[in-house]
């Protein structure tokens, strides 16, 4: 068993929590939050009997041994480094950083300390996005790739009241790239790796995040196109197009179905047996790399993770989207 304390009480860590349990080798055995009633109510639940408010004691504790970070994106840099110079393994909800300046700076601390650091960017760990992988070259000379992640959030209804909620606030480096971008560009990164070119667009609210934008990537014979939004829907699957047939993925930020439709009409069903908590695979990576003494993952890779961050940070300048926190770490300038 790999005990495991929790940064973050929101309905995110409780999935993780509970998927994580799946595997049989996690033991919840930590809580943090900012405020004591908080984490008492989040340990009580889990039964959890040990619950930290200061980040450094909670740092130094011997009680765990990795770390699973949920707090909002601006402070994944501060808490996942703090962590790991105390010896902690850390798995980092995604995007893992605000900009490339913290993700290196975190990718540094994961390498001296000799710790894992993993993104936890569940789809492109599970089982149909092995699939994907496995099955990608019969579709002859790939020429594009589309992804579309498009989902309208209840709390813009909010911020239309005038209700300014994180996931709409800059401070925590957030907005539609950000939360929803970053599952169309992962994949790309695992899959193809870097763009030679980006170029992005897209609608700045006046809270100074995006709600939704588009990019569109080259690489030397293929080129990539990526939709997200938080203020509109999109009902439609991923593509990976050949020159010989064409992927079908359902929902890139979880593939549960994948197909693949050749030229002559027929159609090759790829889909694979998956779990319903997604998240369990993402933990049962992490926990195989805890136990085989491995640095990092070979799919969520800190490579991998700073191709994504690398587009991200691209289109965000060409959208005049700039974060507190790359003022801070001096990274647009």
């Amino acid at each position: 068993m790999i005990r495991f304390a929790v940064i973050g009480t929101n309905w995110i860590t409780e999935e993780f929590i509970h998927a994580a349990r799946e595997t049989g080798e996690f033991a919840l055995t930590a809580v943090y939050s900012r405020t004591e009633e908080k984490a008492a109510e989040f340990a009580q639940k889990f039964e959890v009997s040990h619950i930290y408010t200061s980040l450094e004691t909670f740092a130094q504790s011997k009680e765990f041994d990795a770390v699973y970070i949920a707090s909002p994106n601006s402070l994944h840099a501060e808490y996942a480094i703090l962590c790991m110079n105390h010896g902690k393994h850390v798995i980092c909800e995604k995007p893992a950083a605000s900009n490339t300046a913290e993700l290196s700076a975190m990718i540094k601390a994961a390498q001296s300390n000799k710790v894992v650091f993993m993104e936890a960017l569940k789809s492109t760990l599970l089982p149909n996005f092995k699939a994907i992988q496995d099955n990608l070259h019969k579709l002859g000379k790939i020429r594009r790739y589309f992804a579309s992640y498009c989902q309208y959030s209840s709390r813009y209804d909010a911020y239309k009241q005038g209700t300014v909620l994180n996931a709409f606030n800059p401070i925590f480096s957030n907005g539609s790239i950000m939360d929803l971008g970053v599952y169309c560009i992962y994949p790309l990164a695992v899959l193809f790796g870097a763009p030679e070119r980006v170029q992005a667009s897209g609608v700045l609210l006046e809270s100074g995040v995006d709600g939704e934008g588009s990019l569109l990537l080259s690489y030397k014979e293929m080129d990539a196109v990526i939709m997200h939004s938080k203020i509109s829907s999109s009902y439609l699957p991923a593509e990976i197009q050949g020159e010989h047939a064409t992927m079908v993925i359902d929902k890139i930020n979880t593939p549960e179905k994948v197909e693949i439709r050749y030229r002559d009409g027929s159609v090759e069903n790829l889909t694979r047996e998956q779990g319903v908590r997604t998240m369990r695979y993402e933990a049962e990576e992490f926990i195989r790399l805890i136990k085989s003494g491995a640095s990092e993952s070979p799919t969520n890779s800190h490579a991998n993770s700073s191709i994504a961050m690398a587009i991200m940070d691209e289109a965000r300048k060409q959208m005049g989207l700039v974060f507190p926190a790359d003022r801070k770490s001096g990274e647009f300038e």
